[in-house]
């Protein structure tokens, strides 16, 4: 008899948490921040801060462990960072 209220409150306080987080994570998306911040530095040539700064926004990404698409477009990013790097240090010489 009152397995069914048990798993009714349950229920209702699980799905009240994922809201609550949801939201909180919406209003703080502190990795997009970075993600931004980032292709600006990309984008003005500083490839250094720019690597940089993708990897603070990959360390938020994996703290949170929802944005998976995000994770993967910031490891590409740092990758194809690491490459324009390593081109521009081989023509200097």
């Amino acid at each position: 008899m009152l397995f069914p209220y048990i798993f009714i409150i349950l229920t209702g306080l699980s799905i009240l948490f994922i809201l609550i987080r949801f939201l909180i994570l919406r209003k703080k998306n502190i990795p997009a921040e970075l993600f931004a911040r980032a292709l600006q530095d990309e984008n003005s040539g500083h490839f250094k801060e720019a690597v940089i700064t993708y990897e603070s926004a990959l360390d938020e990404v994996k703290k949170i462990k929802f944005n998976s698409n995000l994770k993967r477009k910031i490891i590409e990013k740092i990758k194809l960072m690491h490459t324009v790097i390593e081109y521009q240090n081989s023509h200097r010489f």
